[in-house]
């Protein structure tokens, strides 16, 4: 049963949506994402504190898309950072990515007299599967600016975007030789974890694994929990069928499937590169079926 084999994990899987949110989404634990960004971003911030803001950005007129951040907080410097999880490769994401980023540089706007000086904006992408590139089987960490590409140098530094294939870091606990990698470590392993490794004993992870452990919870958010869960693993063997059987590209059978399941319009478009319209013909088809 599902949620007989969650309680015999310490932690939990932290590519759940509640997961995410519990490490780095609440105020009581901001130290934990300071400290992930601080560490992934060295050399180019020193975060103090953050504030977060609110997820759902609106266009600005009636026709425009919603955009739905995981996280979205401001730094003391008034910088801004988006910080998602995606569970499951998306034809379009990195189109996704940018899109994104224009919400924080268009709230930037000022009436009146102004001079377009803009605050930083990241995006950074924690992702649960690889590109499909040349480099798919190496890359972790992904660092993407604006570009002159005659001179091969930054042309504008306000805008990052940070990508994590998180798959392609394969180091062991022995292997690990920096702070950066004990995140990357923990943050890929936490739910395979029965006990705290030993060579991450950092008051920080202290907390993190605090945190994550299941047993701390109360029944509300263990039933929450559980229901996370049920969504990813869902997820998860959907689009496992769908590749072991040849269909991924066409998603058309993927989506079919999400759709028998209960899955929002949004999180089928997500998980199988289909438009929203072609999720909603779909499910007006299906129930009429």
């Amino acid at each position: 049963m599902e949620g007989q084999k969650t309680m015999t994990d310490r932690y939990i899987n932290i590519f759940t949506d509640f997961g995410f949110k519990k490490i780095f989404g609440e105020e009581v634990n901001k130290d934990l994402l300071i400290d992930f960004l601080n560490e992934l971003l060295k050399g180019e911030q020193s975060i103090k504190d953050l504030t977060y803001k609110k997820t759902e950005h609106l266009g600005s007129g009636d026709a425009d898309r919603k955009a739905i951040f995981d996280l979205y907080c401001e730094n003391e410097q008034g910088e801004k950072f988006i910080v998602e999880l995606q569970k499951s490769k998306q034809n379009f994401f990195k189109d996704r990515s940018v899109y994104y980023s224009t919400f924080p540089i268009a709230e930037q706007g000022k009436r009146g007299i102004w001079n377009f000086e803009l605050k930083a904006v990241y995006t950074i992408a924690i992702l649960d599967f690889r590109f499909d590139d040349q480099d798919k089987d190496r890359t972790v960490v992904s660092n993407v600016q604006l570009m002159d590409t005659q001179k091969m140098k930054v042309f504008y530094d306000k805008l990052t975007f940070v990508y994590l294939q998180m798959p392609n870091f394969t180091k062991t606990e022995d292997e690990l030789e920096t702070k950066f990698d004990c995140w990357l470590y923990v943050l890929r392993n936490l739910h395979k974890l029965h006990d705290r490794p030993k060579r991450i004993r950092d008051r920080i992870f202290e907390k993190f694994f605090e945190t994550a452990e299941i047993s701390h919870f109360n029944p509300e958010e263990r039933e929450e929990y559980e229901e996370s869960l049920k969504y990813y693993r869902d997820l998860q063997n959907t689009l496992d069928t769908a590749r072991d059987e040849g269909k991924i590209e066409k998603g058309f059978e993927v989506a079919l499937n999400l759709i028998a399941m209960d899955f929002g319009d949004e999180q089928i478009g997500q998980a199988t590169g289909l438009s929203i319209n072609e999720v909603v013909k779909l499910r007006r088809k299906s129930n009429k079926q």
